[in-house]
């Protein structure tokens, strides 16, 4: 009898556990249904895109084996840019680096283009492949790697270029002062995007980014981007964050407070490329990576950057841009996107990897990697340690390869 007793108060305790539990998750769900809507609401209110002519521009580029999307949209789209804002406020660097596809022909199409509006440009398309590069050792950036063999590390050649692009900002014989610097990459985009991303927190930022895609619904650029609290993304997909600062606003559609990234569009504060701190792109030391740490130039440019601290930085959900036709408008229909549908899968994938993963283990790796490094030299510090990732990456002929 008094098993029995035991075995009903055991089922009945089960029960009040599994219905408390349901209760808990309903509520969750509630919650995260009314978020949505209430943020849905707020995105679709009606707006017209910013305003943000007048301001002088600084277009910057880099590209390699990118004829699709060049021929496709991306020309069009950059003289798009110069009809927006003035043949007067718009200066155009690209630079082109040993592709073998048709990039060079299409650049000097837009070259062409860029002279009959009367724009300011600088437009180097340079023979130099991956293979000659690979020939041309050098002491900076390149290191013995573990495959036995001294190799051009990715990230200080990225950089290189990125430097190279940035070069006529500081060397215009008019004296022009631009108030923005725009990097873009290789995406399909509109005057409307960067309008938008340009006037994200009303020009109050060091840096400003779109969210880029080549397969939606996950985003592209894992390598760049940071959250408010210094960590990578904890998924590919909405809402990203593990931060709740970073994935509270993604969900209410707001800018997000994040420490890097970049994916496919940053807009900078054009003041620190400028004397005296004459900001520029770089990779980790080579004796740093020697400890198998990496991270990327598009990261460290904000752990450079002085305004970072003052103005952060910032991505704007509402600016999506993408490496294909296909992929832009998968994430730039008419309909709400994510969809609801979407929406609630990707914060319960989030929550729930956020409840079962920490970033203790690669934290520590990466801190006891800093500090052997450090240890070894004198005056060694790294300001971009949210940046690093367990990885090395050197230039091969075709691309790029992890070693």
């Amino acid at each position: 009898m008094k098993r029995t007793s035991l075995r009903r108060f055991s089922r009945s305790s089960r029960t009040r556990v599994f219905r408390a539990t349901l209760l808990v998750l309903a509520l969750f769900c509630l919650i995260d249904v009314l978020s949505l809507i209430s943020a849905r609401q707020h995105q679709n209110l009606p707006a017209k895109t910013p305003d943000v002519r007048g301001q002088k521009i600084f277009i910057a580029s880099i590209h390699w084996n990118n004829d699709p999307i060049l021929r496709s949209n991306w020309n069009q789209a950059v003289l798009g840019l110069v009809d927006y804002f003035g043949a007067e406020n718009v200066y155009v660097s690209v630079y082109e680096s040993g592709s073998w596809d048709d990039s060079k022909e299409t650049l000097r199409v837009l070259d062409n283009d860029l002279e009959r509006k009367g724009v300011r440009r600088t437009v180097r398309l340079n023979e130099t492949t991956h293979a000659d590069e690979m020939r041309q050792p050098e002491t900076d950036g390149w290191i013995q790697t573990p495959r036995g063999k001294t190799e051009l590390r990715r990230i200080p050649y990225l950089s290189k270029l990125r430097n190279l692009a940035l070069e006529p900002l500081n060397y215009l014989g008019d004296g022009t002062k631009f108030d923005r610097v725009l990097f873009l990459n290789d995406v399909v985009f509109t005057t409307e995007d960067v309008a938008t991303l340009i006037a994200t927190r009303d020009g109050d930022y060091s840096a400003a980014c779109s969210l880029d895609f080549a397969k939606p619904p996950h985003y592209y650029d894992t390598f760049a981007l940071r959250d408010d609290d210094g960590h990578e993304a904890i998924t590919s997909t909405f809402p990203y964050f593990r931060s709740k600062a970073s994935r509270s606003a993604m969900i209410s559609g707001q800018p997000v407070p994040v420490q890097s990234c970049w994916n496919g569009i940053v807009a900078f504060d054009a003041a620190p490329f400028y004397d005296p701190h004459r900001l520029k792109f770089r990779g980790v030391s080579d004796s740093l990576a020697l400890h198998h740490v990496e991270g990327s130039e598009c990261c460290l440019i904000h752990a450079d950057n002085p305004l970072t601290q003052s103005h952060g930085v910032w991505l704007n959900p509402n600016v999506r841009v993408g490496y294909s036709p296909e992929a832009y408008a998968a994430v730039k229909s008419a309909l709400a996107w994510p969809s609801m549908y979407q929406s609630l899968l990707g914060i319960w994938s989030n929550r729930l990897w956020r409840w079962t993963t920490s970033t203790k283990m690669k934290s520590v790796r990466i801190t006891s990697r800093l500090k052997s490094w450090s240890e070894d030299g004198a005056d060694r510090s790294e300001p971009g340690m949210f940046c690093l990732i367990n990885e090395m990456q050197v230039l091969i002929e075709n691309g790029w390869a992890h070693v």
